[in-house]
């Protein structure tokens, strides 16, 4: 493995990348060639100075994914990325207490105007008059996204004795009573806050979400932090609402251009302004290092995926449970594939059981890539399986049956595969904690091993197939390993003999001329070699 560390992290980050086997170039050793190291690397490791745009990628032929130490990704082109498969993670929330401090350290600054009061002695002047404040004690704040920033800023603030109400659409009304916050609608939120403090993302609904016409549901005098992103907020509309005295003040360390060099809330007095340093301690630059570091070690050497931005993230202990059944999926898709003819045109998942319950973006993922990867050049992987599925024009569909309302027991995975021609299902579970098994194939019972060499058969349901086939494979010195079988119930046409198939397991792979002999088996319809890796 090779790891390039394009921008400087922590000593014990980069000690913790060193492996047996493993070459870890950091950016002192880079001398400026940074995309001719990045052709064999394995993995990225960047802060925010590098632009690891698509001109950058053209170079990572082998690269699987890039970590960022820090929580911002505006310098990758994720899409890129993501159309090469490679997983892209950053580190939420190691810099959670580092920022919460921050905004606390802002909003006690407000409070007493410290800024103004140092400034002021600086100046040789003694105004203790004009410097009275106020108190947090007994004030209310409101914190907009309650996550793990959002969530320390509120522990933190509740030592003050604050009341604590918060907006977050996706934090349950239980876990918040648990921590003493009061869970409100934004309007409410608004309403209510002496100072509001925000910490959500940037999306198309949170760009500008402080407006004009925000700030005037807000209550008089409030006062405002923004250690998030700087374009959550119109700074013009806030520059006006500061002067016309709708907002008490505002502390900022977020800006929608950085430096904020024609921002207007430079030339306003009540307004703090720090240069996006809210995460720059010493402790959470170490953390976001380290935690960047052991992700990607953790994903080149497992697989997990932990706070990716272009992939479905899962602990450890999830891509342990998942794990066999994202084989399952893959070689589901593969045997899909290699049994059924025409262009593809549609893949439809069906989870059953205690699956249905998680998230099965990966297992979808992978079903996919044992699909594509039989025929496109192009070859998919857990990260760009369903792009890729897209781009072409394929259609993908899930639908999920929870154990509860089952009525059977363990985990089934279905597929069904649709071509301009044909349309085909199988399902399939894991045995034993990691066998994956057939179950069925379009509505035939069969349990069958998915294992590397397998032979699929259709036929009537006759006497003496079952021995030709084994008298074929055995005068090919083809050894069988399992032999499963399978018929349809009942006879499409009345007298006729019915359907069957079978799936033989076999130790090596099969020529094209034992396919031959199989199929002028008078009973035969269909023989196809299935290899699955």
């Amino acid at each position: 493995m090779k790891v390039v560390v394009a921008e400087k992290i922590s000593s014990s980050a980069v000690e913790l990348l060193r492996e047996p086997r493993w070459t870890v170039v950091t950016a002192e050793q880079l001398d400026g060639k940074l995309a001719e190291h990045l052709a064999t690397a394995d993995a990225l490791i960047v802060r925010s100075a590098v632009q690891v745009d698509a001109t950058l990628l053209e170079h990572a032929r082998k690269l699987r994914v890039i970590g960022r130490a820090g929580v911002g990704v505006d310098n990758i082109d994720l899409d890129d990325a993501t159309r090469k498969g490679i997983a892209v993670m950053n580190t939420p929330g190691a810099n959670a207490v580092a920022v919460a401090e921050h905004t606390l350290g802002m909003m006690l600054a407000m409070a007493r105007h410290i800024s103004r009061a140092d400034v002021l002695m600086h100046a040789g002047k003694w105004e203790k008059k004009t410097l009275q404040g106020t108190e947090l004690r007994g004030k209310t704040l409101g914190v907009v996204g309650l996550g793990r920033i959002g969530m320390e800023v509120a522990r933190r603030a509740r030592a003050f004795g604050m009341e604590i109400i918060a907006h977050d659409p996706f934090v349950s009304g239980t876990v918040a009573k648990e921590q003493g916050i009061r869970m409100t609608k934004l309007e409410e939120l608004y309403a209510a806050a002496d100072y509001l403090t925000l910490h959500v993302g940037l999306t198309p609904q949170t760009t500008s979400m402080i407006n004009a016409v925000s700030i005037k549901k807000m209550k008089r005098g409030v006062r405002l932090v923004n250690c998030a992103r700087g374009e959550l907020v119109d700074e013009r509309a806030l520059a006006q609402a500061l002067k016309q005295g709708l907002v008490a003040a505002a502390a900022l360390d977020v800006f929608t251009d950085e430096p904020p060099h024609n921002s207007p809330l430079l030339a306003i007095e009540n307004v703090i302004l720090t240069p996006h340093i809210a995460g720059s301690t010493h402790e959470a630059q170490e953390a976001v290092g380290y935690q960047i570091a052991l992700q990607v070690k953790e994903y080149l050497k497992h697989g997990v995926i932990q706070n990716a931005v272009n992939v479905p993230s899962v602990s450890h202990d999830e891509y342990l449970e998942m794990q066999p059944y994202i084989v399952l999926a893959e070689r589901l898709g593969a045997f899909l594939a290699q049994a059924s003819e025409g262009t593809l045109e549609e893949i439809s998942l069906r989870y059953s059981g205690h699956i249905a319950e998680w998230k099965t973006e990966l297992v979808r993922n992978a079903a996919i890539k044992g699909v594509l990867n039989q025929a496109l050049e192009e070859k998919a992987n857990l990260v760009n399986a369903a792009s890729i599925a897209s781009s072409r024009g394929l259609r993908i569909h899930e639908a999920h049956k929870p154990k509860s309302s089952s009525g059977g027991a363990g985990s089934v995975l279905s597929i069904l595969l649709k071509t301009n021609g044909e349309e085909h299902l199988v399902k399939g579970a894991v045995l034993h904690g990691s066998a994956p098994r057939l179950l069925s194939v379009d509505g035939i019972d069969i349990e069958a091993p998915l294992e590397r060499n397998l032979i699929f058969m259709r036929n009537q349901d006759v006497p003496g197939v079952i021995g030709k086939v084994g008298t074929i494979l055995g005068k090919h010195k083809i050894n069988i390993a399992d032999f499963s079988l399978g018929r349809r119930l009942i006879s499409a046409k009345p007298g006729a003999a019915r359907e069957a198939i079978a799936v033989v397991h076999v130790d090596s792979q099969v020529p094209d001329l034992v396919l031959a002999a199989l199929r002028k088996i008078p009973a035969v319809e269909q023989a196809r070699a299935i290899r699955l890796f």
